[in-house]
């Protein structure tokens, strides 16, 4: 038999294990589970505020191409390179960013032309809050995918360094790539036929210089069914390298979404998605979350997920105290109060 001692012992430890984690107070009204976190906050506040790079949340051409440049950092890596004793590539750990405007600058690599724009614009944030690149380029990739209508909530995990080398060329797949050729490379980053139409999902939100499909600012299957309407026409001044011809006025595809869409190792996934939107939400979610670690032990990270995405908070002039709580199995979230006095929403 246990003694009374002992069982109050664990009485007590129960207690202990069940209290909930005190969480950091990060300061404008935030708070975080890790206090390594706080500063993502600050990032958030900045990169969706009305002068911010994404221009007040908004899904346009900056967070478009923020969700492209994290797969053009990251899958600069090859094990299989690794494995000939060469230098495979450091993953997602910001390079393209360390290394813009240096005579080993990655935008300059024939995948990644005219991202040095983008590049360009998130560095000095980067810069100003003092975080690294690796951890800013996935930061905003997966603030901008929230900010898209429909948009999926993506893993964030930072505490990466910006101890990073120039990765190796021709490690970012080229739109005139055979399938072959597209899912070998892949394939040596460590992702399946599958998982490469995983990751192309981020195309429902992609432009270049023209939108892929018909709805570019809305997460949505459109871009899975207009790549399998045949194409008739460009949307510009004939074929350029890298583009097939589209089925609607002014949407621009590329050569590699149109041979993905109809092969045979990628069809049945890709058409997978085309009535199933929380199916392509859910594996988009899990490749990217896949991606952005590559090169890194996830495990050495900290989640500052719960930094992405602005979070409910109490109207000015209002505290938990007017909150009419209904839930009795759980305490009610701590929230923060919105400066000011009470405001109204009636028409002026």
């Amino acid at each position: 038999m246990f003694s009374k001692a002992f069982v109050s012992l664990l009485a007590v430890v129960s207690v202990v294990n069940a209290a909930p984690r005190r969480r950091a107070d990060c300061g404008n009204g935030h708070a975080a589970a890790d206090q390594r976190c706080c500063v993502w906050f600050d990032v958030l506040d900045d990169i969706n505020g009305p002068d911010g790079l994404f221009d007040g949340a908004q899904c346009g051409e900056e967070a478009h191409e923020s969700i492209r440049l994290t797969f053009h950092d990251a899958i600069g890596f090859s094990p299989a390179l690794t494995s000939q004793g060469k230098f495979g590539g450091g993953g997602a750990d910001g390079s393209i960013m360390k290394f813009l405007g240096t005579d080993t600058d990655e935008t300059t690599f024939p995948a990644s032309i005219g991202m040095d724009e983008i590049v360009g614009e998130q560095k000095p944030i980067a810069l100003r809050h003092n975080v690294s690149f690796g951890d800013f380029i996935q930061f905003a990739g997966a603030v901008a995918a929230t900010n898209c209508g429909g948009g999926p909530r993506l893993q964030f995990l930072a505490g990466r360094s910006n101890d990073s080398q120039v990765s190796p060329p021709d490690l970012v797949p080229l739109p005139e790539d055979s399938v072959d050729k597209i899912l070998a490379r892949m394939g040596d980053a460590g992702f399946s036929p599958e998982e490469v139409v995983d990751l192309l999902a981020s195309h429902t939100v992609a432009a270049q210089d023209k939108p892929f499909d018909s709805t570019p600012s809305t997460f949505d299957a459109q871009f899975f069914v207009e790549t399998l309407l045949k194409g008739t026409l460009f949307p510009g001044d004939g074929s350029n390298t890298g583009e097939a011809q589209s089925p609607i006025p002014g949407e621009f595809r590329l050569a590699s979404d149109g041979l993905l869409a109809r092969d045979s190792r990628t069809a049945c996934e890709w058409q997978s998605f085309v009535n199933d939107q929380q199916l392509m939400l859910t594996k988009f979610t899990a490749a990217m979350a896949k991606m952005a670690v590559l090169g890194f032990d996830p495990s050495t990270l900290v989640d500052c997920s719960e930094a992405e995405s602005n979070v409910a908070v109490l109207p000015a002039g209002f505290t938990l105290d007017d909150i009419e709580t209904s839930c009795s199995s759980t305490p009610f979230p701590s929230l923060a109060t919105t400066p000011g006095p009470i405001g109204s929403v009636a028409p002026v």
